[in-house]
């Protein structure tokens, strides 16, 4: 059986962080997260690394992953174009925005052959959740994906809200519903909050199971998402704003019984670069996980 792959999805524009955050350094020799996530990854187990970017970051990431993690990993590019849709659709006018992370998925259908767990190329999701993933990637049940859940309260920043799907799993563990809380904040040292639909703030457990888009698959995963991506077009397609995500997907599969999803649990402390603030904190945090011996002052030692 050949090693799961890492699928990085870094086509996104990052609105709220003001460019391209996915190519922000913030280790001690100019590594970006990405690096971490790749070194983390190969340690586990996987293989391949398939990159989904645009066309603009191609060059700058080769150039880059060469003198941080050396030319010898195997790293692969994937390109999510606007106008890559299934047979029948055409780029409606005027659309600039990206179709969302199922779309980003299917945008690398090329290169998933095998078992692969999905990451956001911002978000620092620590070692063991890579080898919690890769361990039951390679023991996967027909019909079986998984997602690798964070507790709330390591996946909040101090800068801002955040928007996070809060995970219902039943007795044996398998996913059974995520509610998406698009408004959620840290409140002093201990709570959190979310703003309700009406425009009210409410409690919510800083124990809760969130979902960081940390995701595992195998390479059917990708008929799945072209059969409902097909029917997301039908009626979303002249709506700019809309977006195809991956939760979505997993849900209707769940709801359909075409496929259960394990939830699988991390403790890692998550960071990202939801904003500007986060990236002096997330440089911090490398430096201190360099210093207990989590990395190598260099990932190419």
């Amino acid at each position: 059986m050949s090693k799961p792959s890492l699928l990085v999805l870094a086509a996104g524009m990052g609105s709220r962080y003001g460019g391209f955050k996915q190519i922000d350094p913030i280790g001690p020799e100019g590594e970006i997260i990405i690096d971490y996530s790749a070194y983390d990854a190969l340690r586990a187990g996987f293989g391949k690394i398939v990159i989904v970017t645009v066309p603009a970051l191609e060059q700058p990431l080769r150039e880059h992953f060469s003198k941080t993690l050396g030319d010898d990993v195997n790293i692969v590019y994937a390109f999510q174009g606007l106008a890559d849709l299934p047979e029948g659709f055409s780029l409606p006018e005027g659309r600039t925005k990206p179709w969302g992370t199922g779309h980003a998925i299917w945008a690398a259908r090329e290169h998933l052959h095998e078992p692969f767990g999905v990451i956001n190329a911002d978000d620092f999701y620590g070692p063991t959740s890579y080898q919690v993933l890769h361990d039951a990637l390679v023991s996967q049940k027909s019909g079986e994906f998984y997602m690798v859940g964070f507790e709330l309260a390591k996946t909040l920043s101090q800068y801002g809200s955040v928007s996070r799907g809060i995970c219902q799993a039943d007795a044996d563990g398998y996913l059974v519903d995520v509610l998406e809380h698009t408004t959620i904040e840290a409140v002093d040292t201990t709570g959190a909050r979310t703003k309700r639909p009406d425009g009210e703030w409410a409690p919510i457990a800083t124990d809760s199971i969130a979902s960081m888009n940390l995701w595992g698959f195998d390479p059917s995963i990708c008929g799945h998402l072209e059969s409902q991506f097909t029917e997301f077009l039908r009626t979303q397609i002249d709506n700019p704003k809309s977006e195809f995500f991956i939760p979505t997907v997993v849900d209707t599969l769940i709801k359909c019984g075409q496929a259960r999803c394990k939830v699988l649990k991390s403790a890692e402390q998550w960071f990202g670069m939801t904003y500007k603030e986060d990236r002096e904190q997330a440089g911090v945090t490398i430096r201190q996980l360099i210093d207990s011996g989590v990395y190598p002052k260099s990932l190419r030692s």
